[in-house]
């Protein structure tokens, strides 16, 4: 009975795992489609922005006109900037959708090895109360039906853990990018005051950090989502959630297409404050939901031991 009591712990798990899969990749396909979408978009855009520098720097009649009036050099910096800013979103896109058809794979891979066990784990738990009627066992069904609860329980916890973790992991990074952005505007404050070209170059490498740290997030947050399509948590929450893939948009729209301006590094700190924010609210759901889990845990145990003293 050990022995079947083991398969039958390890093949609730594999069930439960799957169910968890197959929500996974729906919700990664949805975004993968979406992030395409997307791409195509700005490949179009950030094209036509380096097109837009290549005719300023040749031999156009915009060209011609901006030398005439002396302003050639500064729609020149607007141009590049707004081309940088353009393929700057466009690869940070691309390398997300790289993360996602990676999280696809793995997910595809463990649901192949998990077919079929959904039949094993049926014909595992007849075969148990098969065995507990004809032992004759008292209250021998109840006892299959708080083992099946607990282990239910159990799968349900490593769910909230997932999530948890995931969510955690997108809270440290979005942290790491509030000090880089935070060391920029204060250099930022002191080059308006004659900081030097050090103080501006100081000023651009955290920008540049802040860059690479929010193109991660963003890969967290879609990950933190996809972890969270089983776990319920407050429906309006769930909507904002739902927005987490929108912050990387917001960061890149401006903020490179013109660095210099203080009031789009604060506008973009406010950003990611209330992202922090609803990330906490979320995983604050989530711990109050693993220690519910847990105490009702305990007490199944607890009536299971019951039952089995007093069998």
């Amino acid at each position: 009975m050990d022995y079947l009591n083991e398969q039958i712990r390890l093949l609730q798990q594999k069930v439960s795992r799957k169910k968890h899969l197959h929500a996974r990749v729906c919700n990664l396909r949805g975004q993968r489609s979406a992030l395409q979408y997307k791409i195509a978009a700005l490949q179009t855009s950030a094209m036509k922005e380096e097109a837009d520098v290549v005719r300023l720097e040749g031999r156009s009649l915009a060209s011609f006109y901006y030398n005439v009036i002396g302003k050639m050099d500064e729609k020149l910096d607007q141009e590049r900037r707004e081309a940088y800013a353009a393929r700057v979103k466009c690869d940070a896109a691309v390398r997300e959708l790289d993360a996602i058809e990676r999280d696809l794979a793995q997910c595809s891979t463990e649901l192949n090895a998990l077919d079929l066990c959904e039949e094993h784990y049926r014909l595992c738990l007849e075969e148990k109360a098969a065995a507990i009627k004809a032992s004759g066992f008292p209250d021998g069904l109840q006892i299959l039906r708080l083992e099946t609860l607990i282990q239910l329980r159990e799968c349900h916890m490593k769910e909230l853990n997932e999530a948890l973790d995931a969510g955690k992991a997108a809270l440290f990074t979005a942290m790491q990018i509030q000090s880089s952005l935070e060391s920029a505007e204060a250099l930022g404050t002191w080059d308006m005051f004659g900081g030097g070209m050090l103080t501006d170059l100081a000023k651009h490498e955290h920008l540049d950090t802040a860059q690479t740290m929010v193109e991660k997030l963003q890969i967290q947050l879609r990950r933190f989502q996809s972890e969270l399509t089983d776990v319920s948590i407050d429906a309006d929450l769930q909507i904002s959630v739902e927005g987490f893939t929108c912050f990387a948009d917001f960061f890149f729209d401006g903020l490179f297409a013109d660095w210099a301006v203080m009031d789009r590094i604060g506008q973009t700190r406010s950003r990611l404050r209330r992202t922090s924010d609803l990330i906490s609210r979320v995983i604050r759901q989530l711990e109050e939901q693993t220690g519910a889990t847990a105490s009702e845990m305990e007490n199944d145990r607890h009536n299971l031991n019951t039952l089995i003293i007093n069998a």
